[in-house]
């Protein structure tokens, strides 16, 4: 009871330093619940991005993890985007740096290197083009077909992209370890708990996983399949409080976690005390050299401009 009472005072007091701060929330779909119920737009890193710079917000906290807030930063240069813990990073991201890239084009020739978001600033600046997991197939099949792709750093959504589109690649050693932990066995289990139940993954699961799905999709995609599915029960490949939000937008429905460990841990570190002390103090934020943000800029408009 207390925690509850004390919990309110922490949402009333982050709602009016929002509207006296000219403040856009921003929560990915990955987080706490309760920092998912304060949340002016919920949903993927680049979609939260392109809304916020819609709006004539100036400040910007978003509630995710690093290259989500540079992702931000690059789209609204004019606006303070801050991060309520600098601290919650993606191993994903941090697999690849600059210099990784620069060696890739230069041991393939000619190529078009393809990055997915999940990626630094720094490493979109060396990109040709930006994907997600919800358009990589249609942004590799929109390539020029005579050159060469690489794409990284995600060698499992590298895979299922090669293999949606029967575009041969190289590709980056990097994955999500949270996405990793769905095994096979998770979903045979699942599918055996729950005879008919639709099976949803994400495109950062393994291959073995993936090829056991009846959708493959981001998790925009999960909502959209969720919404759409004639099923009563959906087995869900993603990080686990994806749930959250499945089951608040699809009353009578049920959604069961492929792997109850499939747990992203820096999605955790932001709560709702950190976003009240950002809003008080305006800091964290999240800068990024002109010079980097114009490049990176570019390999994100090149994407825009497909989908």
């Amino acid at each position: 009871m207390v925690r509850d009472i004390f919990m309110k005072q922490i949402i009333e007091s982050i709602q009016k330093l929002k509207q006296k701060n000219h403040a856009v929330i921003l929560v990915h779909n990955y987080q706490i619940p309760e920092v998912q119920d304060i949340g002016d737009f919920i949903g993927d890193s680049l979609e939260l991005s392109r809304k916020a710079a819609a709006t004539d917000a100036e400040v910007i906290i978003f509630c995710g993890v690093h290259f989500m807030a540079e992702t931000a930063a690059i789209l609204s240069p004019e606006k303070k985007v801050i991060i309520p813990d600098p601290a919650a990073g993606c191993p994903l991201a941090e697999m690849i740096e600059p210099k990784d890239v620069i060696r890739l084009r230069n041991e393939n020739p000619g190529c078009i290197v393809v990055g997915y978001v999940n990626t630094s600033a720094a490493v979109k600046a060396e990109l040709d083009i930006c994907c997600t997991s919800a358009n990589a197939s249609k942004v590799v099949m929109s390539l020029d077909k005579n050159k060469p792709v690489v794409f990284v750093p995600d060698k499992y959504l590298a895979a299922y992209t090669a293999f949606k589109t029967n575009r041969p690649m190289v590709y980056w050693n990097g994955y999500c370890p949270t996405h990793a932990k769905i095994l096979p066995q998770d979903i045979f289990k699942c599918k055996s708990a729950y005879p008919g139940a639709k099976v949803m993954v994400h495109p950062e699961c393994r291959p073995e996983v993936t090829k056991l799905a009846d959708a493959v999709v981001s998790t925009s995609g999960m909502l959209k399949y969720a919404k759409e599915t004639d099923a009563e029960v959906f087995i869900v490949g993603t990080e686990i409080d994806m749930i959250y939000r499945l089951n608040k937008e699809n009353p009578g429905k049920k959604f069961v976690p492929a792997s109850k460990l499939a747990v992203c841990p820096n999605m955790k570190k932001i709560t709702l005390e950190k976003v009240l002390w950002s809003l008080e103090e305006l800091k964290p934020q999240v800068t990024i050299p002109e010079e980097i943000r114009v490049r990176a800029l570019a390999a994100v408009n090149k994407m825009i401009q497909i989908i």
